[in-house]
């Protein structure tokens, strides 16, 4: 059974950077994706980005592209989201999501973080001044 625990979010002013962690863990090898998504009071669930620990190749959405970026510490078993230049619009409660690619689920360039079965409980981001 694979559990996420994400940590890392609060309140941070537009302009500023907050580093999330997802520690991971029941994960028997590097078949997996691990990926995030948000959602934003009243919206629905937007990608985030997403990693494949098989190669650490990465996806992005384009609302994030070049402010976030995402990473692994094979190590301590545990996947970052560092986010920075943030925005109001980045307002959300992040949740860390993975899966088994051997499932089928993929880092997908469209969905990033989207379509994975296991979530954590989520952190809040709130940016505002």
């Amino acid at each position: 059974q694979l559990q996420l625990v994400e940590s890392g979010g609060g309140l941070v002013q537009p302009g500023g950077s907050l580093r999330l962690s997802c520690a991971a863990s029941g994960f028997t090898d590097d078949y997996y994706v691990i990926g995030w998504f948000r959602r934003a009071p009243g919206k629905g669930r937007e990608g985030v980005s997403c990693i494949s620990l098989t190669d650490g190749s990465t996806r992005y959405a384009d609302s994030v592209k070049g402010r976030i970026t995402i990473s692994r510490d094979k190590a301590k078993k545990t996947v970052y989201l560092q986010m920075n230049s943030l925005k109001v619009e980045d307002t959300a409660v992040y949740y860390c999501a993975a899966d088994d690619l051997r499932t089928g689920a993929r880092c997908s360039s469209a969905r990033p973080g989207l379509d994975l079965g296991y979530w954590g409980q989520g952190t809040e981001v709130i940016v505002s001044s």
